[in-house]
């Protein structure tokens, strides 16, 4: 059985012209939802998780509310594939769980095929966590959604 937690980084400023995307920091409001969901998937993490980050400003300060080690990976940054995410999870092959800290589209992009939805993605609001968990039911792999939480809802 293997957890894969999508915490998609919350609010950020405004892209400006000339600005640097990866510079980009959480708004107070941004640093709220970080509060708020990293006090809730503390409560819920098991022990010996793999967090993994973008290495952008707006989700190091998000994985940073958790208060827990993580490493920056380049794979996870705007631009990236499923493909990559996946294979730096090592979904569905590890053991465990991991938690990755990333971005839109390539979040929902990764969700939508997993869970057999007809759209090639699906909308993950800023801040918020969907956690998948591939198990094994009569010589069956399935993926299960256990949870999609908000930081507006906590």
């Amino acid at each position: 059985m293997m957890d894969l937690i999508l915490w998609r980084h919350a609010e950020a400023e405004e892209a400006e012209d000339g600005t640097d995307d990866l510079t980009r920091a959480l708004t107070p409001r941004g640093e709220k939802q970080a509060a708020r969901m990293a006090a809730w998937l503390d409560r819920q993490l098991p022990e010996g998780l793999r967090v993994l980050a973008s290495p952008a400003r707006r989700t190091e300060q998000t994985a940073d509310a958790l208060g827990r080690k993580f490493k920056m990976r380049a794979e996870l940054l705007p631009g990236g594939t499923p493909e990559d995410l996946l294979e730096l999870a090592q979904w569905p092959r590890a053991r465990g769980a991991v938690l990755i800290v990333g971005h839109q589209p390539v979040l929902g992009q990764t969700i939508a095929p997993l869970l057999g939805f007809q759209a090639q993605e699906c909308a993950v609001r800023k801040g918020a966590v969907w956690w998948l968990r591939q198990r094994q039911r009569l010589d069956e792999s399935q993926t299960v959604l256990m949870a999609v939480q908000s930081p507006e809802f906590i």
